[in-house]
């Protein structure tokens, strides 16, 4: 048997459909995000750009943060030690998860290692508990939430993605006395869409279901504390199950839910995601707690960050680029083909110095391939419109089919008041 020809074979398949995935060698500069420096297969080095990074407000280099995390691993070490059954809870993560539950106005909070392995216990977790359990689990929710669907072994409903009428249906046919729990995300990372999460929590009350909103994409980022969507439209109280990441909006790394003190309990105790791995260090939730004090006190970095989303999409807009029109500061480029979104990836980085992880199949259906941009609070004007220069260069050069921009993108959005475009020359 050619066990390494297997292997190979797999992995041939995946460069003959340019689903290949390629991991920059890139090393991010103290003061300086979101430049980083890019080493090349020959371990040559030149500054770059980074437009796709997921620390959506530049929290991993705050001052703060940085000296949190330095402060308390020279304090503590930079070991947990092991599980929190067997070597204790750290008390920088007893302090975090106490910071998180206020967050989410929840009377507590349960801290994982990444945001994929919360939702992943969570949800199997809680399903398996409530006897007789239907899921009913939107068609586009990440692949963590469906893992911890799957994994529960209890049934499921995929409603069309954020159609509150499908769900109705689907709840309607269920038998009222089986548990329901309803599964989806606030922000939808790849569209960058908003669910309707007032009307699907009406459903849950109409029908006795628990709700399980996943904001990875929205604390740090949203409401007035940086609670998320579910803060800044008033409906944190409506919503039983918060899950969150350490690793976006606040920057450092760890997933969380929030919730009553009964779910977390439960899930603290029967949750082997939980119970058989190492927490986190403390000095990582020490980091992560500084990175949430601090937005729930200032909001001057989800103000520039809302203008500089604003401005990217206005800006590519106006020059015809695909950007497709979000309410979030998710930017999609669309592309539309494996094999140009790769080149076009490249290109950017081998010609312009911009960095851009092209988004293919699985991520996202085939036919949608795109560029996903993240604009942060640190990306100037002036790194916009070199953005702007780079792209039209890049889509003349390999020929990608150019949609006109919307009236509501570029008139709109271009001379709207709180909106001033800079006098950048080109």
């Amino acid at each position: 048997m050619d066990y390494r020809g297997i292997f190979e074979d797999a992995v041939d398949a995946l460069r003959q459909e340019k689903r290949y995935r390629v991991f920059a060698d890139l090393e991010r500069i103290a003061g300086k995000f979101p430049r980083a420096l890019y080493r090349d297969s020959a371990d040559n080095a030149r500054e770059i750009t980074i437009w796709c990074s997921n620390d959506y407000l530049g929290m991993g280099q705050h001052d703060s943060v940085v000296s949190a995390m330095q402060q308390t691993a020279g304090r503590l070490g930079v070991g947990a030690g092991g599980t929190r059954n067997i070597s204790g809870t750290n008390r920088p993560l007893v302090e975090l998860e106490r910071s998180l539950a206020d967050l989410h106005r929840k009377e507590g909070a349960l801290v994982f290692t990444s945001g994929f392995v919360s939702n992943e216990a969570a949800i199997s977790t809680i399903a398996r508990l409530m006897p007789d359990c239907v899921i009913f689990s939107d068609q586009l929710n990440h692949a963590s939430m469906i893992q911890g669907v799957r994994q529960s072994g209890m049934q499921k409903h995929i409603f069309r993605h954020n159609d509150v009428a499908h769900l109705r249906e689907l709840l309607a046919a269920t038998d009222r006395k089986r548990p329901k729990l309803i599964c989806f995300e606030s922000v939808y990372s790849m569209d960058g869409d908003i669910a309707p999460i007032a009307e699907i929590c009406d459903l849950a009350e109409e029908f006795g279901a628990l709700t399980y909103i996943d904001e990875v994409h929205a604390v740090g980022m949203y409401g007035e504390r940086g609670g998320g969507i579910c803060e800044r439209e008033g409906l944190m109280d409506r919503i039983d199950i918060i899950e969150g990441t350490l690793a976006k909006g606040f920057g450092v790394m760890g997933g969380y839910i929030t919730a009553n003190k009964a779910i977390i309990d439960a899930v603290r105790s029967y949750a082997p995601e939980f119970i058989f791995t190492t927490a986190l260090p403390p000095a990582l939730c020490a980091a992560a707690r500084a990175s949430i004090e601090h937005l729930k006190k200032s909001s001057v970095e989800r103000q520039q960050h809302k203008r500089q989303a604003r401005l990217t999409k206005a800006i590519l807009a106006d020059a015809g680029l695909p950007v497709m029109d979000t309410p979030t500061h998710i930017v999609p480029l669309m592309v539309g083909d494996a094999r140009l979104c790769k080149a076009a990836s490249d290109m950017l980085m081998d010609k312009h110095n911009i960095y851009i992880q092209p988004i293919n199949y699985p991520t996202v259906p085939k036919g949608t391939e795109r560029l996903r941009i993240t604009p942060t609070p640190l990306h100037t004007d002036e790194m916009v419109f070199e953005l702007r220069h780079a792209l039209v260069s890049v889509w003349a050069s390999l020929e990608i089919p150019r949609e006109q921009a919307s009236a509501e993108i570029t008139a709109s959005k271009l001379t709207s008041g709180d909106l001033t475009l800079p006098t950048v020359g080109g």
